[in-house]
């Protein structure tokens, strides 16, 4: 089992449980926090915006041309900006920290 901490809006840590390759989308919609996922994964929105802990933004693979294309569509956008459909829990991943855009 592996664990990413999601801090919502309001600045409470969410601690959530999951297996490998599990989305960390699907981790915060299973605990009924605020990240629609419309497109289900498909890269066809960014409905799942999180924001990534700086120290942790480093271990994630390079975003893809159609994750960045996606993320261009964001007006909050930051510099650690991710999908969470695109992020997949892993042993180097354990822990990873994110943000719900305000």
């Amino acid at each position: 089992m592996f664990h990413a901490i999601i801090r919502d809006k309001q600045g409470t840590e969410h601690r959530l449980t999951g297996q490998a390759g599990d989305s960390v989308m699907q981790l915060a919609r299973a605990a009924d926090l605020p990240v629609l996922g419309e497109c289900n994964g498909s890269l066809a929105c960014a409905t799942c915006h999180v924001i990534v802990d700086p120290d942790w933004a480093t271990k994630l693979d390079p975003a893809s041309d159609d994750e960045e294309a996606m993320l261009d569509t964001i007006f909050t956008l930051a510099p650690t900006s991710r999908l969470s459909c695109q992020i997949r829990l892993s042993a180097a991943l354990d822990g990873i920290c994110l943000s719900l855009p305000a």
